[in-house]
């Protein structure tokens, strides 16, 4: 078990998605467990920390680890169970060659689609989409 004051990372997430501002804070307090903090993407200190473009920032979910190292998209997620035990053997079995291509199409399609899913779903966004 990590220990819950060292401070491994962030999990960045879409803050003007409606399903991510749902999702990621739902699982904040076992990523908290994990080392990880949650943060919108949208954050200034993020946009500096990353050195990325705002279209560029947004388009994935990422995980930014205190050296600055970051993992992005699909591979977020598959390293994020890799190290929750009981969902350990899906981070596992999805990292397999052509599992990780599959896992990565899905990702794709509903990373798409997440603005569609959030209104369908009525999920409001904690940083309102600029007009």
């Amino acid at each position: 078990m990590s220990n819950p004051n060292e401070v491994k990372g962030w999990v960045l997430y879409d803050g003007s998605c409606g399903f991510c501002s749902w999702w990621i804070p739902f699982w904040g307090d076992l990523l908290a467990k994990k080392g990880f903090k949650i943060e919108p993407l949208q954050a200034e200190w993020v946009k500096r920390r990353t050195n990325l473009s705002d279209e560029e920032l947004i388009k994935d979910i990422r995980i930014l680890f205190e050296d600055n190292h970051i993992v992005s998209g699909a591979d977020a997620y598959l390293y994020i169970f890799r190290h929750i035990w009981w969902t350990c053997p899906i981070g596992l079995f999805f990292s397999l060659p052509g599992f990780k291509n599959l896992f990565w199409m899905a990702y794709r399609i509903f990373n798409r689609n997440r603005f569609l899913v959030s209104r369908v779903c009525k999920m409001k966004p904690i940083i309102p989409p600029k007009s």
